[in-house]
């Protein structure tokens, strides 16, 4: 079971984490969702196509123009604000690393914290369990947020994704942020080369096999464009397919710029995994 704000996930529920980047300079969409209206306008888009999750940003993942914790709430408290005033069943996330940016987007009612970088500001943990919202632990590598890696090497690649990721949410659970709202994420691309996050996902079942909810970051990566040789535009396909491996191999939540396309791929595979009927049943009845 997974619990996050006001819904409650069963075990086999598939889950849609829509992206909305409050940023100038998003590696895909480019700002598209920088201002409020278009942003606000996304929030609609996606949680009429599915989406049960929103997951609002304030600092794209990769290197540029530094952004000040000051400027990153002032990119996201307020408009989470309106989202959970217009939305207030919609599970509201906030990616981030920092604690005081987590402690202000709490306040304006957000349900989970995306820590993307592994834990590099322990505080942010306390400010979950604090708040009684949920969290997200993922393998970063031991990267430095906003870093790309260079040369990295695991002797062993989804070991090391289960050592972190398994010590970050038994250290969330310890201060108290409840079992049922930690998920972990195994980091594709972040402090990982494109053959790590290839076998990352190949090697899925692994995590799943924890117990704990896993949530999977998939959408128009650079590990997807490598493995098909495609610029970032053309890269929905790949995203996709990867989606429908990790859904068979049991991941639960799945961060995505395209909700309504996803939407079907995760109903397709539970419907042949048996957790899922047909949306309607006529072939062969008549």
């Amino acid at each position: 079971m997974l619990r996050l704000g006001r819904r409650e996930f069963g075990a086999h529920e598939p889950v849609i984490m829509a992206i909305v980047n409050r940023t100038p300079d998003s590696f895909y969409d480019q700002g598209a969702t920088f201002r409020d209206e278009p942003a606000l306008a996304r929030v609609e888009q996606a949680v009429s196509e599915g989406a049960a999750i929103i997951d609002i940003g304030g600092v794209k993942a990769g290197p540029g123009e530094e952004v000040s914790a000051a400027e990153e709430a002032r990119r996201t408290v307020g408009f989470v604000a309106e989202v959970r005033r217009r939305h207030p069943d919609v599970v509201i996330s906030v990616d981030t690393w920092r604690h005081e940016v987590g402690e202000a987007v709490c306040e304006a009612g957000a349900d989970l914290l995306n820590d993307a970088w592994g834990g590099v500001d322990p505080r942010l943990a306390e400010v979950a369990a604090r708040y009684d919202v949920g969290l997200v632990c993922t393998h970063a590598g031991g990267a430095q947020p906003r870093t790309r890696p260079h040369r990295i090497a695991y002797d062993d690649v989804m070991a090391d994704i289960l050592g972190v990721t398994l010590g970050l949410a038994e250290r969330a659970e310890s201060l108290g942020v409840r079992r049922d709202a930690i998920l972990i994420d195994p980091g594709h691309d972040f402090g990982k080369n494109t053959r790590h996050s290839l076998e990352a996902t190949r090697r899925l079942g692994e995590m799943v096999e924890t117990g704990r909810p896993v949530l999977v970051s998939l959408s128009n990566k650079d590990f997807v464009g490598e493995t098909l040789d495609k610029p970032v535009k053309e890269r929905v396909v790949g995203t996709l397919a990867t989606t429908a491996v990790s859904a068979w191999l049991g991941a639960q939540v799945y961060r995505v710029h395209e909700v309504a396309e996803t939407r079907q791929v995760l109903d397709m595979v539970a419907s042949i995994a048996g957790h899922r009927a047909p949306a309607v049943a006529r072939r062969g009845l008549a």
